[in-house]
């Protein structure tokens, strides 16, 4: 449950990660209609920071408004999320390469705290905590490129993708073992060996495509 007294502001965004996460493990069904009152019951907040939050998730592909009625959960296609999957593994294997051989140290402690929460939440089995946690250590990654561009690309892509077998995951109890994928990543890039830190990043985008499908 939301906090109805936080920060607009905060509450806004928390929203929007919590219903990106809803949409992206499958939890809120491709096609179904949703509305912002309905939404706002579910989190016991008002419906106006709801309706805001949903329609941030439209500009980023999530959503789609549908006229006196809310925001429809738009239905990717397999195709679609091949192509996601493609692009994905055209840009991120390169760009942990690149902070494989550039980070700081202030980057590491922050890369490290991030992982940490990972398998926090993977051991925990929370699949919306844990989705809110993958996003924030791999598009800080991709942050320490210095390349912004290249984040705001990352990010709208991983908002596009799909895990709809990730409930599955979680009840198979494998979703701890999954999570050591950042472990091992974290590990090459504090090692400075780029070689290693692309591998296990193409190694893991495959994992997401085809074990979580």
């Amino acid at each position: 449950m939301l906090l109805a007294g936080q920060n607009q502001s905060t509450l806004r965004e928390r929203l929007v990660a919590d219903v990106r996460a809803s949409i992206i493990a499958g939890h809120m069904a491709p096609g179904e209609v949703y509305s912002a009152p309905v939404i706002a019951t579910r989190y016991e907040v008002s419906v106006t920071p709801v309706r805001e939050a949903l329609l941030d998730l439209v500009k980023e592909g999530l959503l789609a408004p549908v006229r006196n009625k809310g925001f429809r959960v738009v239905q990717p296609s397999e195709s679609d999320l091949d192509e996601i999957a493609q692009v994905r593994d055209l840009l991120e294997p390169a760009a942990v390469a690149q902070v494989a051989r550039s980070a700081t140290r202030e980057q590491l402690v922050q890369l490290r705290a991030l992982a940490s929460e990972i398998t926090k939440y993977a051991k925990q089995g929370s699949i919306a905590e844990y989705l809110q946690a993958d996003r924030s250590f791999h598009l800080a990654v991709i942050e320490a490129t210095g390349n912004l561009r290249l984040l705001e690309i990352i990010a709208q892509l991983r908002s596009q993708a799909r895990l709809f077998g990730l409930q599955k995951i979680v009840e198979a109890g494998q979703l701890e073992a999954s999570s050591h994928d950042h472990d091992d990543l974290l590990a090459a890039i504090e090692a400075h060996d780029p070689d290693r830190a692309e591998a296990i990043m193409r190694a893991h985008l495959g994992h997401v495509r085809t074990d979580w499908r």
